[in-house]
């Protein structure tokens, strides 16, 4: 099983969609919908999740657990209880976020010092939500170092998490390679429910690593997945034909409407060069039309230079 990566600010709904066309995904997570002292109302998940008014599905049929990050347990749990509601098949909670402003509000990863509170959190959401809504969980290798990982893991399981993702870095590694897959085959060895191995795929050869080193048969994917859209279908038919330039210029354009869309006019030209940025670790061609649009803020003058 192939999942793609919830990015805040970058993989949102709309890369979703697009990344889901192209095939090899079987389930999405969401960014975080960020819980703190109040019920939210359902705008606020539909916003993040506007898959959650089609069925909890990206229009290929793939289907987007929401994810929740916060430290109460009380309020996530009746968010979650809310969130629910709007019939997703699973809830992920975040106990991976490095974000130092996340973090500096008890979220995300800094929460993998505090294993009892993290028990708290999931067993307070199993409670809350249906029992045929699965309840999954984020992690990262650990806080600043890697001392509690078994002890965090085995706490979000025994609270009732039915999978683990598993990030192969502390938040203090960030993003600098390498992801340590090794490190995560201790996780799978020590808990009794499906373990997911994230971190540094970027290739095909890279997840055939990942695989062997995690003993993980699953992985979720994000950066690699931006910047090669036809990553997951290559993992899965080794066979499956090379995504070439010419076959993004369709998906290109569908990114464009949905960011032309749902994105303010300021913001449109930042975030197609967003992903022609990714898109240059990958195609030569990308490189070259990168430059063609880097000094272009204007959308009308962004989408003359690209797609004329």
């Amino acid at each position: 099983m192939l999942l793609l990566a919830p990015m805040e600010g970058l993989l949102d709904h709309m890369l979703r969609d697009v990344l889901t066309r192209v095939g090899g995904i079987d389930r999405c997570v969401s960014e975080f919908i960020r819980v703190t002292d109040m019920l939210l109302p359902r705008r606020v998940f539909t916003r993040i999740v506007p898959e959650l008014l089609q069925g909890g599905r990206t229009q290929a049929g793939v289907p987007v657990w929401p994810q929740l990050l916060g430290s109460d347990p009380a309020c996530m749990a009746d968010n979650a209880a809310r969130l629910a509601e709007l019939a997703p098949q699973g809830i992920d909670l975040n106990f991976g976020c490095p974000a130092k402003c996340v973090n500096r509000h008890r979220g995300g990863a800094v929460l993998l010092d505090e294993p009892e509170l993290i028990a708290e959190i999931v067993s307070a959401v199993r409670r809350a939500v249906p029992a045929h809504i699965a309840v999954s969980a984020k992690m990262r290798l650990g806080y600043m170092d890697q001392s509690r990982t078994l002890e965090c893991a085995q706490a979000m399981v025994d609270a009732g998490a039915a999978e683990l993702v598993v990030h192969g870095r502390t938040k203090a590694d960030g993003y600098k390679p390498p992801a340590y897959w090794d490190r995560i085959a201790r996780v799978r060895e020590a808990v009794a429910v499906p373990v997911v191995a994230n971190g540094e795929v970027w290739t095909v050869a890279d997840a055939a690593r990942c695989t062997q080193e995690s003993g993980c048969k699953d992985l979720m994917l994000g950066r690699g997945m931006v910047a090669h859209p036809g990553l997951a279908l290559a993992i899965v038919d080794v066979d499956a034909m090379t995504l070439q330039w010419a076959d993004l210029q369709p998906l290109l354009r569908v990114f464009w409407s949905q960011v032309t869309a749902h994105v303010a006019t300021r913001h449109q030209a930042g975030r197609m060069k967003q992903w022609l940025h990714y898109l240059r670790k990958r195609y030569p061609e990308a490189e070259e039309a990168y430059g063609r649009v880097r000094t272009l803020n204007q959308p009308e003058a962004l989408a003359q230079a690209l797609f004329a």
